[in-house]
């Protein structure tokens, strides 16, 4: 399982229905993506059950897909970009997100957790997105779950981690899994892998969650797969106490970032425009999740002051200062380039690179066009200097190979010819080249031939700026439009589709049932006594009675059901392929949830309860609105017959006998009463309080 917590006692705390885990929509999410013959349009209705994640879905396929020319709009292109396994990981994320945004743990700061699990996620996506170890999108969905054991602690042992937190706060102890293991015989970091495969993650994702706390503990070849996700993830959790830090501290905790960036190949640059983009990045989300950012300066000049103090190389030292003082374009600093000379003479090799480093450019070589090759993908150049004649590879042969990569594409190539002749010079063109350098080489015209590169690159990059603020924009406008059409169909204060969303989907459940012939049931819920509530004690009251007792019907609801609010105090719940008797087992759970659930509102202590209509589609129906209307009957009868309970007109499967029986909190109604009444009334789930 990747963590060192026992099996048995994993099994303990998974049956005791406390860990964290999915909910709703996104379970049913989980649960599809694991069938063999599953249909991306079976997927699209689960997801756009969920208005919210439909826009966290489109939003992290956006960011995926950086680069290409089209913009994600639809759940079914999010799909098709993403991955049923992104797809799925990402449901788990969110719903995660979604459903412990809080909790009964005193010290544990639930909304930093998630904010700083966010920065992860994104700087996690963005270096995938750089270094291509592994998928973007299954990356960002490391990044949020990575550090999930604390918040699976703070769930099942509330108190006690608390007075863990605690110590720590008060300085008595200094190291969070020490005390964990004293306390609880594990730490988040087992707990975190234990979870993460359970949830079926792959085991080279479960195994860096386990130690990116700790690297100095794995025994990760270097240039392993493994060995580059554990170091993205110390760069990601070094960029998330950056950002969190106080901003007395960050200085100094950002300059921890630069090594941690060359040890996955960045360069100074690399990683102050890889932090920057993070940061953006985490803002835009932030203000979709609603959850607490922070405006944080370029990470150049906040590391500038504190960098000298850091455990760096001394070229790193250097290329920080200077990329502070030149403030110039992003990936040029001041004037230099990344240069690369590819030629088989290395006394020319010398030559070009003493003349290119006393310029100021940052300079590579290699002796063949195949070195060449590889260490153009490798460092990616501005520029390249090559020799037109070579063994084995060709100047020409290595221009053609470069221009059929991404990379490649964009390089700035000059070829070191000795020949001037025009045809020459023509398949040198038609072959890709961007200019051509005579040999022997003189240094001022090199130089002139530089300066013109350069242009041609620094134009290169504004139009570059330009198209990604383009396609961040139009990316943006997606997004906001999805929001829009999720604001249109969702009720603000619960969270809750609202009536109009719940019509379509009554339709289209309809339309289905009716094709299919399976059966189909809905649930009128109304709150007793809720206008006295609002009277007595004002509307702030009523809200956060509405918020909590939603809460409470969405644990008890089923996967596949859909809640929506359809008015003040009355919900509407569908539910698809059930019949009646089904659909009474379903509606006392939630009677009962509501029932035992302990409202806190106002600084009041309120018991409340819910009475359920419930009805079944029947022949004689016409419409959606008889079904609901039907079961809005039902909620009547349960006032009338004196509130907190389940009430149908209807008949359910078998007879009377079919109808559940009902645990009071205080008395019981006996399942032979239930039976005893006679099979043409109403069935009545009766409970006194």
């Amino acid at each position: 399982m990747g963590s060192n917590i026992d099996i048995r006692t994993f099994e303990q705390i998974k049956a005791s229905g406390d860990l964290p885990s999915p909910k709703g929509a996104a379970l049913a999410i989980i649960r599809l993506t694991r069938k063999d013959d599953l249909s991306l349009a079976e997927l699209a209705r689960v997801i756009k059950t969920d208005p919210a994640f439909v826009g966290r879905l489109i939003k992290a396929a956006n960011g995926a897909a950086f680069g290409s020319r089209r913009n994600v709009a639809s759940v079914q292109d999010a799909l098709v970009v993403l991955g049923l396994s992104s797809v799925r990981n990402m449901a788990l994320g969110f719903s995660l997100l979604s459903s412990y945004r809080n909790g009964g743990c005193r010290g544990f700061d639930y909304d930093g957790f998630w904010s700083g699990a966010l920065i992860m996620a994104i700087t996690m996506q963005a270096v995938a997105q750089r270094i291509r170890t592994a998928p973007a999108d299954e990356m960002f969905c490391l990044g949020l779950l990575s550090r999930i054991g604390e918040l699976a602690l703070a769930t099942i042992y509330p108190g006690p981690y608390g007075e863990v937190l605690t110590l720590l706060k008060t300085a008595e102890a200094s190291d969070l899994a020490v005390c964990e293991r004293a306390a609880f015989a594990m730490d988040h970091r087992e707990l975190t892998a234990a979870m993460l495969a359970d949830w079926g993650l792959p085991s080279l994702f479960v195994d860096t969650a386990a130690l990116f706390e700790v690297p100095d503990s794995a025994q990760f070849p270097p240039d392993s797969r493994q060995r580059q996700i554990l170091d993205a993830l110390c760069l990601a959790d070094a960029l998330r106490i950056t950002c969190l830090s106080d901003p007395s501290l960050r200085a100094e905790q950002g300059a921890t970032l630069y090594p941690m960036g060359e040890r996955l190949g960045m360069d100074v640059e690399s990683v102050n425009a890889l932090c920057d983009g993070v940061v953006a990045a985490w803002l835009e989300w932030g203000r979709v999740l609603q959850l607490e950012t922070q405006d944080i300066p370029a990470m150049s000049s906040l590391t500038r002051a504190a960098v000298a103090a850091s455990p760096v190389s001394a070229e790193l030292k250097a290329a920080v200062t200077k990329g502070a003082d030149a403030g110039d374009t992003p990936g040029v600093v001041g004037s230099a380039m990344r240069v690369l000379i590819v030629d088989d003479d290395a006394a020319v090799r010398t030559l070009l690179r003493g003349m290119l480093e006393r310029a100021g450019h940052s300079v590579f070589d290699a002796d063949c066009g195949r070195q060449g090759m590889e260490l153009a993908l490798e460092v990616q150049p501005h520029m390249m200097l090559v020799d037109a004649v070579m063994p084995d590879m060709s100047g020409l042969a290595l221009t053609r190979a470069l221009r059929q990569t991404r990379i490649g594409r964009s390089i700035y190539i000059l070829i070191l010819t000795a020949s001037g002749e025009d045809e020459s010079l023509i398949e040198a063109f038609d072959s890709g080249v961007d200019d051509f350098v005579a040999k022997p080489v003189r240094p001022r015209m090199l130089a002139a031939r530089l300066r013109a590169g350069h242009r041609v690159i620094h134009l290169q990059q504004e139009v570059e700026r330009d198209r990604e603020e383009i396609r961040r924009f139009a990316a943006e406008l997606a997004v906001k439009n999805r929001r829009l059409q999720e604001a249109a169909l969702t009720d603000p204060l619960t969270g809750f589709p609202n009536r109009r969303y719940a019509i379509e989907r009554m339709q289209q459940a309809w339309a289905s049932s009716g094709r299919s012939g399976r059966p189909l049931c809905a649930m009128v819920i109304d709150i007793d006594a809720f206008k006295q509530i609002n009277d007595s004690h004002g509307h702030d009251v009523g809200d956060q009675v509405l918020r909590q007792i939603s809460a409470a019907i969405k644990q008890a609801v089923r996967a596949q059901d859909m809640v929506a609010r359809t008015g003040g105090d009355e919900f509407l719940v569908l539910c698809p392929e059930t019949d009646l008797s089904a659909a009474l087992l379903c509606a006392e759970r939630v009677r009962r949830a509501v029932r035992v659930a302990r409202v806190n509102a106002g600084g009041l202590a309120l018991d409340l309860s819910i009475s359920v209509g419930v009805a079944e589609r029947d022949a004689d129906m016409p419409d959606p609105d008889a079904l609901i209307k039907r079961a809005d009957q039902g909620a009547y009868r349960a006032k009338a017959d004196g509130r907190n309970r389940v009430a149908t007109i209807q008949r359910a499967a078998g007879g009377a006998n079919g109808a559940p029986g009902a645990a009071a909190d205080e008395h019981e109604t006996s399942r032979s009463q239930v039976r005893a009444k006679p099979a043409v009334n109403p069935i009545v789930i009766d409970e006194s309080a």
